[in-house]
């Protein structure tokens, strides 16, 4: 993929077989803050001849992870470009913010509203119980993985909500029991298609899994020397859970 110029038609990402990306016209053309420029074409722009278009989950096993990175980026920059054409409050056009401390943002000319880009925060948190190498994960699917797939439960924070509310809130949703002992472990850029994932440890406080039949397909609780099929080694779902079996135990994650 070209370091300097990325394309996008729809959510698919266009990746050339020539060292760069042809030119082409353009609906939506972005300078990003660190300088790449991410365009969208047409729907029904035609692909030029050595490209292929892909969804970024398709394009992982292809890219190097920093230039996935960067694409994803520059997807999130232009959905929310695509998103912000007009004032919510009044319907003018928006217009870029102006001066040096105007950051990314966009204004109107009319009524002053301005908006800034912006991320849906979700939580991802990996349960456990037990002590020592015996230590259980509870893992969930959801009808819409792959068959086979179990996986970290997720959701997205509500309005007024703190990371950890969503945390217990998540999980008494959709597996009916109580964690605590949280552990932050990291995060990750979501581009699916504007999320930042933020991932937490906890241990199994009480309640037996009754998952949410409106969410979960199923949830269990696996031994870390027998666990399911996992997500894709793109999610830091699979991340902490390759930290756990590489760890033996996931009391000593990092973070724990």
């Amino acid at each position: 993929m070209s370091g300097v110029r990325i394309i996008f038609q729809g959510d698919r990402l266009w990746l050339s077989s020539a060292p760069a990306l042809p030119e082409v016209e353009a609906e939506l053309r972005l300078r990003l803050p660190e300088g790449h420029l991410a365009l969208k074409v047409a729907e029904d722009h035609p692909l030029p001849e050595g490209v292929e278009a892909l969804s970024l989950r398709e394009a992982f096993p292809r890219m190097d992870p920093e230039d996935w990175a960067r694409a994803g980026r520059a997807y999130q920059w232009l959905e929310w470009a695509a998103a912000h054409r007009f004032c919510g409050t009044c319907a003018t056009a928006l217009e870029p913010c102006e001066g040096p401390e105007a950051g990314h943002g966009r204004r109107c000319p009319a009524c002053g509203r301005t908006v800034f880009p912006s991320n849906a925060m979700a939580i991802i948190v990996l349960i456990q119980r037990g002590e020592g190498p015996d230590r259980d994960l509870a893992l969930a699917r959801s009808p819409h993985f792959k068959p086979g797939v179990y996986s970290a439960i997720a959701g997205f924070t509500e309005p007024g909500e703190s990371l950890e509310q969503a945390v217990h809130r998540e999980v008494a949703e959709e597996l009916g029991i109580r964690v605590h002992r949280l552990r932050y472990f990291g995060s990750q850029p979501w581009p699916f298609p504007n999320g930042l994932m933020v991932a937490f440890v906890a241990d199994h406080l009480d309640g037996d899994l009754r998952p949410d039949p409106g969410e979960i397909e199923d949830a269990r609780w696996f031994r870390l020397d027998a666990l399911p099929q996992l997500p894709s080694a793109l999610s830091i779902a699979r991340w902490m859970l390759d930290a756990a079996v590489a760890e033996g135990a996931v009391g000593r994650l990092p973070g724990a």
